[in-house]
C-alpha cells in the first residue's frame, strides 16, 4: 500500500476535522427535562376572571442547529389524563368527555412541520397540534432564553414557547350560559411552555 506522502496528511486531517465538527454542530438533538420545565394554560371563566392549569406528564424532543441558528424536528407528547387545576372536581370535569375525554384521547401531541430560523434568539415555530382526536396548524412563539452548564457540567438550554388555540376548533365545545350574558368558560386558551433541554444521550 502506498503511504500518503507527509505534506498532506495535516491539511487532510484539518479538513476532515472541520466536517466532523460542522456535523456535529448540527446535529444537537434536544431532550426536554420535565423536572425542570411546564406546560401550563389559562382560559377565562365567569367571562372576567382568569383561571390556571398545568399538565404534569409530558416529554419531547427537539434538534438545535447553533452554528445556523436553526430548530427543527420538534415532537412534544402530553399526557392528558394530568391535567391539573389544583380543584379536583374541576380537573375531574377536565378528565370527562365534555373536555379532554382523556380515556378516548389519552394523548395531546405537537409536531414541527418544517425547520425555523431564529431571528436573533426567537422565531416562530409552525406545526400539527393533535387534541382531541382534531389535527390544527398552531404556531408557537418560540424564544432561546440561554444555555449553561449546571453545577455538575451538564449542559442545559432554556427555551419558552407560547401560543393561543380555540377550544372550539378541537371538538370541545361544551360551556353554560350566564344569566348576566355571556358564557360560563371562554373558548381562546393560551399556552406557555417554559422548558429545559439537554443533549440527548
Amino acid at each position: 500500500m502506498q503511504r500518503m506522502n507527509s505534506k498532506y496528511v495535516l491539511p487532510v486531517a484539518l479538513v476532515v476535522s472541520s466536517i466532523i465538527g460542522a456535523e456535529m454542530a448540527q446535529a444537537g438533538s434536544l431532550k426536554i427535562d420535565a423536572q425542570h420545565s411546564a406546560v401550563t394554560f389559562q382560559v377565562t371563566h365567569l367571562m372576567f376572571t382568569k383561571v390556571d392549569g398545568r399538565f404534569r406528564e409530558f416529554e419531547g424532543t427537539f434538534d438545535l442547529d447553533e452554528e445556523n441558528n436553526t430548530i427543527s424536528n420538534v415532537a412534544v407528547a402530553i399526557q392528558t389524563a394530568s391535567v391539573d387545576t389544583n380543584v379536583e372536581g374541576r380537573d375531574k370535569d377536565l378528565r370527562s368527555k365534555r373536555f379532554f375525554d382523556v380515556e378516548k384521547y389519552p394523548t395531546l401531541t405537537f409536531k414541527s412541520t418544517a425547520p425555523v430560523k431564529l431571528n436573533g434568539k426567537k422565531g416562530k415555530i409552525k406545526g400539527t397540534l393533535t387534541m382531541h382526536g382534531v389535527e390544527k396548524e398552531v404556531v408557537l412563539d418560540a424564544e432561546l432564553l440561554g444555555k449553561g452548564k449546571d453545577p455538575w457540567g451538564n449542559l442545559k438550554y432554556g427555551f419558552q414557547a407560547t401560543t393561543v388555540v380555540n377550544r372550539k376548533d378541537f371538538g370541545m365545545t361544551w360551556n353554560e350560559a350566564l344569566e348576566a350574558g355571556g358564557v360560563l368558560v371562554g373558548d381562546e386558551v393560551t399556552v406557555t411552555i417554559n422548558l429545559e433541554a439537554a443533549p440527548a444521550s
